[in-house]
């Protein structure tokens, strides 16, 4: 019994040993990941600056020509001949298309010459009433007969110009509607005709930006189609109504379109420039973490000594008031001082406090006024 008990009690002081070993053990390995110090993460920085800032309000135009019309026939006849080409630039009254106007031209002859008969019944009536041969009332009656006719002939010869259809403005032409030997009735289409000198620019804001609006002021036009060219022009016209469903107000620009780039219809995208240029404490807009709770930047700070002598850095969370945008870039209000070092990327990993190294090899996008890139 006494050898058992012996052995039994070496067991137990055993077992009791590896336990109490492991509890050592994990004790150490905890505190050593307790003393665990994360690695610097690396981000991109860039210092907080005064920049130049010409206030804008944004909008998406539509195009619209100044004089653009689609050529119609005022009357009905069968084409004679079409005598433009599609797409050609004419000019103001030249021939676009004729209609057959053999009736017409006959009849005018036919007005004319009882026009002309009744013309001269009335000189020889004049003489005659002057040795009292005929009365004043038959005189009278064939003047009037007279501006009759030449009424009627003035209208026939009305109707038969109308069968020459002309360019009412200089511009160019679009796709050709008609062939000759085609009957056209009145009003049917022809050709569309613009002038592409200048164009209007149809757009609107709400109401809210009236104030920083007027007639005079100076805008720019950018247009998808034709990457990198910018237009400029100025506000004609702010529409003296608000449309009380979408509470905006409709306003018109001209631009002037010397080369023919932008065409009607289209849509471009308007800044209008809104006030005198101001200096603004401006940042790359990746800077910005943008949250439910309020939009933050991370400011980096130096303190104590890194690996190799080198500052430490850390970087601090601050809660900053965005104002306007635009490009890449954001104004900040509030939040951030001048020559602050803030991060532009890398703040996934960032909390207070986490130490950081910079690495500015490959920098975000911080222009004003940003380029597509060429392929």
């Amino acid at each position: 019994m006494a050898r058992r008990m012996i052995i039994m009690l070496a067991v137990v002081g055993l077992l009791l040993g590896i336990v109490f070993g492991l509890k050592m053990y994990q004790g150490k390995q905890m505190a050593k990941a307790l003393s665990f110090k994360m690695p610097p993460a690396t981000v991109t920085s860039i210092k907080a600056s005064y920049q130049p800032w010409q206030p804008q309000v944004t909008a998406v135009g539509s195009l619209r020509a100044v004089l653009g019309v689609d050529v119609t026939s005022e009357i009905g006849g069968l084409v004679r001949r079409v005598s433009f080409e599609p797409g050609a630039e004419v000019k103001a009254g030249q021939v676009l298309v004729e209609l057959n106007a053999d009736a017409d031209i006959a009849q005018l002859h036919a007005l004319e010459a009882a026009a002309d008969l009744a013309n001269t019944t009335y000189e020889r009536d004049k003489k005659q009433l002057q040795i009292q041969a005929v009365s004043q009332a038959l005189v009278d009656a064939e003047a009037a007969d007279v501006k009759s006719k030449r009424a009627q002939v003035e209208q026939q010869a009305a109707l038969v110009d109308k069968k020459t259809i002309r360019a009412p403005f200089d511009g160019r032409l679009g796709i050709s509607l008609v062939n000759a030997g085609q009957y056209v009735n009145p009003g049917d289409k022809i050709v569309t005709l613009q002038s592409l000198d200048s164009v209007y620019v149809d757009f609107s804001l709400p109401q809210q930006e009236l104030s920083r609006v007027r007639a005079g002021q100076a805008i720019a036009v950018t247009s998808d189609a034709r990457p990198g060219r910018t237009w400029q022009g100025r506000i004609r016209t702010i529409n003296p109504k608000v449309d009380p469903e979408t509470r905006n107000v409709q306003i018109e620009a001209r631009i002037t379109n010397s080369r023919h780039e932008l065409l009607p219809g289209m849509y471009v995208s308007v800044e209008v420039h809104a006030g005198t240029i101001e200096q603004r404490l401006t940042l790359p807009q990746t800077a910005v973490t943008y949250n439910p709770y309020g939009d933050t930047v991370f400011i980096i700070e130096e303190g104590g000594k890194g690996q190799g002598g080198a500052p430490a850095m850390t970087v601090k969370q601050s809660f900053v008031t965005v104002g306007e945008k635009r490009g890449d870039q954001v104004a900040i209000l509030t939040g951030v001082k001048e020559g602050d070092l803030v991060v532009t990327s890398g703040q996934l990993k960032l909390r207070n406090g986490s130490p950081v190294v910079i690495n500015n090899a490959v920098q975000p996008p911080n222009e004003a006024a940003p380029k597509p890139e060429e392929q």
